[in-house]
């Protein structure tokens, strides 16, 4: 589809953390870690989610595609570099990069989008508690679900096509551990105001715009918050969001920095670092900071848990 418009280059070639050899044994371990962890705890939370009925709730509903987002965006962006380190070479081929650019994109993309509706959830469910079961109806659900989806597939392909028609040079070269958009689009030759233009675009609809959707949800559920008479009731209230809100900053703020900083800012070692962060940390996290801060499924999993020691 896009072989015709670039040139002979078939492969590509990572120069990863070539740059501090001491340090990649270190790295590789760091982010094997990071893996199976993030594997671990969103396949834990998916499960609990799904398995008890108490959590058949909306929330845990976007919870759960949020971890599955997670899986999908760790493994597209940590796997080729782990696979790559232990069979001691770095190259991907066009196909390959092409499909890793998609999906890194496209799972981000989704999850930028469904964070700033899981906080108009949060909005619903404290501001109209009378209401939520009604206006946060299962087919709702879906639909946010599925719109988000959509969106962030959609808003994927249309980069990913746009960086890949471009001529390449001749150049195989990418300065990463994997086929990030920002990292391929410097091996370009020509003129590439047009795609750092629909770039420009699209990071703009998918973070500061939905980073607005989420201000002004909290900022409502904080006005709700400050007008319940009880300590307990404002301190549950406010339990319900903290997690969503830590997740929230946390991975806004990392998407941020990497792709809406000054074109005068750049250093592609911070930026491996920095998606290092991004793609490995982040998601692993996420069902971290729900499960400590979330007393329904801390019971779930300790109820499970229980009932797996008693099989065995």
């Amino acid at each position: 589809m896009f072989q015709a418009n670039l040139t002979s280059v078939t492969v590509f070639f990572f120069l990863g953390f070539s740059h501090y050899p001491n340090a990649e044994v270190i790295i590789f371990v760091l982010c094997l870690l990071m893996y199976l962890t993030t594997l671990l705890g969103n396949i834990i939370l998916i499960s609990v989610s799904v398995l008890d009925s108490r959590l058949h709730t909306p929330m845990y509903f976007f919870l759960s595609n949020l971890s599955f987002l997670d899986i999908w965006y760790t493994s597209s962006a940590l796997t080729p570099m782990l696979a790559n380190f232990v069979a001691g070479k770095n190259t991907i081929s066009f196909s390959g990069c092409a499909a890793q650019m998609y999906f890194s994109l496209a799972m981000g993309s989704t999850e930028c989008v469904l964070l700033s509706l899981m906080a108009y959830d949060r909005y619903v469910a404290i501001c109209n508690p009378l209401r939520y079961p009604i206006i946060m109806n299962k087919r709702v659900c879906v639909q946010i679900a599925a719109g988000s989806w959509v969106t962030g597939c959609f808003t994927a392909l249309v980069e990913t096509v746009s960086v890949l028609q471009l001529s390449l040079c001749g150049n195989s070269i990418i300065n990463h551990f994997t086929c990030e958009i920002l990292a391929v689009l410097k091996l370009v030759c020509g003129d590439t105001s047009k795609v750092e233009f629909i770039m420009l675009v699209i990071s703009v609809l998918l973070l500061p715009m939905p980073m607005l959707l989420v201000c002004i949800s909290y900022g409502f559920i904080v006005s709700s918050i400050v007008r319940i008479s009880s300590v307990d009731g404002r301190s549950k209230a406010f339990s319900t969001c903290a997690a969503h809100l830590t997740v929230v900053v946390l991975f806004y703020g990392i998407a941020l920095s990497m792709y809406l900083k000054p074109s005068a800012v750049d250093s592609q070692e911070i930026d491996k670092f920095m998606a290092l962060v991004y793609g490995g940390l982040t998601p692993m996290l996420n069902p971290i900071i729900y499960s400590l801060r979330n007393k329904e499924v801390k019971a779930v999993m300790k109820k499970l848990l229980m009932r797996i020691i008693s099989i065995i």
